[in-house]
């Protein structure tokens, strides 16, 4: 095992190995019974961390800001229209002066197409840790959290739980595939039974699917696509019902369109829930499109875990910078 993971990127899971993704997990635990314990955990006193968002965040931004204030440091949030990338400043100049700055550059750059190129560039050119707060084809921050909120529910030992990821209709913007795409890379590694469910046209790429099978393979697991949304319920013991774009087929930015509105029946509802195991648990990366992704006495039922879930992001990006920053290491 490397225990080595100062100066490392954070850009996707997929390029850590699971005993890596273990040690993440364990820390993120330390971290979150210190917090409940009031405990100061000053491991990385005055360092600085970028925030470059390029998009609009709660969850992710705040969590990032408290998580390096409670490990001693300090977050400079960057809004990028107010920076020179607006007018056109590449990456790799962006990446070179910051990094001579500080200790970390964290980035969300979800537009298609380019957010994940876009970390890459920088990374190749930052002498920091570039940590991914999401592009338009990973989300490790939020994956790292989902599977740490399910191993506290379930138990470490995760093999052959029967978790359905499904697509679900809603119309406040046209969302990222990187949520569904990282949890679809990321549970079979742990043996989890995973159903994919959406409609036709909301497609994640063929090598997700492929690499996705793979690692069920490997573990004993299995990864299935469904486009029948009551069987990807049936028994399920987790279910993360969360709309996501039609980017893989149709790149258009447009957020409602003929293919959108003719899924509208894709809804988490009490009846659909019903099918579920008794004990099956609804989670979500949130913001949730209430009116149309899921019922209220779904999404505030007993069964949701969705603020548990948010939490988890606090400790487990705490994990992420606790364990990559504190050197330049390069």
């Amino acid at each position: 095992m490397n225990s080595v993971f100062r100066g490392r990127d954070f850009i996707t899971l997929d390029e850590w190995t699971k005993e890596e993704i273990d040690t993440l997990l364990e820390v993120s635990k330390d971290l979150k019974r210190d917090f409940a314990m009031n405990k100061p955990t000053p491991y990385l006193p005055y360092q600085t961390v970028f925030l470059m968002f390029f998009e609009q965040s709660t969850r992710t931004r705040n969590s990032m800001e408290a998580g390096i204030t409670q490990l001693g440091g300090h977050a400079h949030f960057l809004d990028t229209s107010t920076m020179q990338v607006s007018h056109g400043e590449v990456a790799k100049d962006t990446a070179v002066i910051l990094s001579r700055m500080g200790h970390a550059i964290a980035c969300r750059n979800c537009f298609w197409g380019i957010g994940n190129a876009y970390l890459r560039d920088m990374a190749k050119h930052s002498a920091v840790p570039i940590l991914n707060l999401q592009d338009d084809l990973y989300h490790p921050m939020q994956g790292l959290a989902d599977l740490m909120t399910i191993q506290e529910k379930r138990g470490g030992n995760l093999k052959n739980l029967k978790v359905s990821i499904i697509w679900a209709y809603a119309t406040t913007h046209k969302k990222p595939i990187s949520v569904p795409l990282t949890q679809s890379l990321l549970f079979p590694r742990y043996g989890m039974d995973v159903t994919l469910a959406y409609p036709e046209g909301y497609d994640l790429p063929e090598w997700v699917i492929e690499k996705a099978k793979k690692y069920a393979d490997h573990t004993g697991g299995s990864f299935r696509i469904t486009h029948d949304q009551e069987e990807a319920y049936k028994d399920a013991d987790v279910v993360i019902p969360k709309n996501w774009g039609s980017w893989v087929k149709n790149p258009s930015t447009d957020v409602v369109d003929a293919g959108l509105e003719a899924n509208k029946g894709w809804k988490c509802t009490a009846d659909r829930f019903a099918l579920a195991d008794r004990d099956c648990m609804y989670m979500h990366a949130l913001p949730a499109d209430r009116k149309n992704e899921v019922e209220d006495c779904v999404i505030d039922g007993p069964n949701s875990i969705i603020y548990d879930e948010a939490e988890n992001r606090l400790h487990t990006a705490k994990a992420v910078m606790a364990l990559t920053m504190g050197g330049r290491g390069r």
